[in-house]
Order: structure tokens, then sequence, then C-alpha cells
């Protein structure tokens, strides 16, 4: 590896009234115990590049799902000296709602996106109420729109946007869900956000219940191993023991630095 990359990790919601069953298909311990979820957008900067995974939500469509936040995802990237009016690209993971449901933030960028999501997000699944659910129309407009202004670039799978930084089409939380391998001093990194929400998620094989197709996300966590440098070189997309496991962003315990190694 040549380019090596900083990772930021912020945090600018959290559900506290969250269970465990709601977090994984099979019971681990007490399947009715409270199991918090933080929301998280990511950002990798060096080399001349500032790249930021997902969009996170904005209030509106956090309060029409009952979801407050802590700060928009534009101040939390403010907090760690990143303007979102200037960031030029954003990789959508997927089209969920508290993924791509801040593209207002980023006005110049371009958007990165497997084209199976596109697929998926504007096609005959969406006639499914269970699996329309996690997806809200505006935020597929806002992408069709990039699209038509020349702001959406859509990729068929493993597609590299700046030196050593790849993305990964993995699929099953979604129809085209991708992830990002990073080249870090530490090794090589791999966001797999949504592919697998949790550590025990993908540790323990034990399947996040918001699902399109459960085969392809069990196939995900083995492909997304395959391509770190290790369990704590894995970065789940919901995880609040992040916050914990790495070292703060200048004394910011909101933001953290997923390109060092782990303090516990």
């Amino acid at each position: 590896m040549t380019a090596t990359y900083e990772i930021l990790g912020l945090r600018y919601a959290v559900m506290e009234e969250r269970y465990h069953f709601q977090n994984f298909i099979l019971p681990v311990d007490d399947h009715a115990s409270m199991d918090p979820m933080d929301f998280l957008l990511f950002a990798i900067r060096g080399n001349g590049h500032t790249i930021v995974m997902d969009t996170g939500f904005s209030p509106e469509s956090g309060a029409r799902r009952g979801r407050s936040i802590l700060r928009t995802p534009a101040q939390a990237l403010l907090d760690a000296g990143i303007d979102p009016a200037t960031v030029t690209d954003v990789v959508l993971t997927h089209m969920h709602w508290d993924h791509a449901g801040g593209m207002q933030y980023f006005p110049k960028a371009k958007f990165h996106i497997q084209a199976a999501e596109m697929t998926y997000c504007t096609g005959v699944c969406m006639c499914e109420p269970f699996l329309r659910r996690p997806y809200d129309v505006e935020d597929v407009r806002a992408a069709i729109d990039a699209l038509y202004s020349e702001r959406l670039a859509i990729y068929d799978g493993t597609k590299e946007i700046a030196p050593g930084i790849t993305l990964h089409l993995i699929g099953g939380h979604s129809g085209g869900i991708q992830s990002i391998r990073v080249p870090t001093k530490r090794g090589w990194v791999m966001m797999a956000g949504d592919a697998a929400h949790y550590w025990r998620n993908i540790r323990l094989r034990n399947p996040f219940p918001v699902v399109f197709d459960v085969g392809r996300m069990l196939k995900g966590y083995e492909i997304i191993n395959s391509l770190a440098d290790g369990p704590d070189h894995v970065i789940p997309g919901h995880d609040p023991l992040i916050l914990k496991t790495f070292p703060p962003l200048n004394g910011n315990k909101e933001i953290v630095r997923i390109d060092l190694p782990p303090i516990t």
C-alpha cells in the first residue's frame, strides 16, 4: 500500500429505546433486553481527497419515524473540520432513509452508488410494503435528480474511486448495498456499513432482521472479512461500541479515528 487515509466515525443520533430482537434474527442472551443503536456517518480523508460515506438523515425525516438527532449530519462533519458544502464525493452505500436522507447537505458532491441498488429501490420490489418501508420516496427522487444532473455515478460491482479506495457490492440488507475498502496505516479497513449493523451480526453470523436476502447477507460477511486485515478492521454501520473502541478526534467523544488502533 502506498496511499493511506484517515477515517472518521461521526455520531449524530442515537436510538436508546431499541431491543435486542430488533437487531438479531436469532436470540442471544435476553432477546427482549435493551440494545441501543447509534446513527453514524463516516469520512475518509487524505491524499487530496475527502470522501463521505452516506449522508445520514435530516431532522424532518427523523421526525417522521420518531427519531431525534444530537446534531445534523452536516454539523457533525463541521465539528470534524469538514464542510459538507465543499465535499465532492459521497458514497451512498444504499438508499435507506437513514443513509440517503441528507443529500441536500452536499450541493457540490457526486454520489456513488451501485446499479443493483438503484434498480432495487425503483423497481418491482417496492410494490411490497415490507421491502419499501426503509425507503423514503423523497430520497429516491433526489437520487434520480442527481442522475439527470450528472451527479450520480453508478457502478456494477467493484470500483476504485480514489487511489487504493474501492467499492464492493455486497447485497443482502438491501438489493445493492455496497461497502468500502480503505488502506490505512494500521492496514486494510472494511467500512461494512449496514452490510453488518453490529460487530455481533458479523462475528456471530447472526443477521440483522431488516433484510432482503439472508443468504446474500451471510455471504457478504465472508466477503467483508476476506477484504479486511482482521476483525477490528471491519467497521459496522450502527454499533455504539465504535465510539468506545477507537480514540476520539481532538478529545471530541462523538468523533473517533477509525484509522488508528483500538484503545480497548
